[in-house]
């Protein structure tokens, strides 16, 4: 299942993850909507570790996606963290 609903990977379904991630790090986490970009890091967002905990649970209870605090601290950015969420998501396939 992609989270666009889609069946094809590519450019659309990307969008969707940033979106849907860009979304819980605005509304969960309450990162300012202008901050979070795919190069953004951790620092330019100033998460800590007890905000990844959270985007964590919020991954595997709401999109079914199991990705520890600790893999999700250790991406660089925004965008590593999407590239994380489709590997993922194809995974469940």
């Amino acid at each position: 299942m992609r989270f666009d609903g889609g069946e094809e990977p590519g450019e659309r379904g990307e969008i969707a993850v940033y979106e849907t991630l860009k979304n819980i790090l605005v509304d969960t986490l309450k990162v300012a909507p202008e901050q979070v970009t795919p190069e953004a890091t951790k620092d330019d967002l100033d998460l800590d570790s007890l905000a990844f905990v959270e985007l964590s649970m919020v991954l595997g209870k709401e999109h079914g996606l199991h990705i520890s605090d600790d893999e999700l601290f250790d991406m660089e950015t925004v965008g590593d963290i999407v590239a994380l969420m489709e590997e993922r998501a194809g995974e469940r396939s």
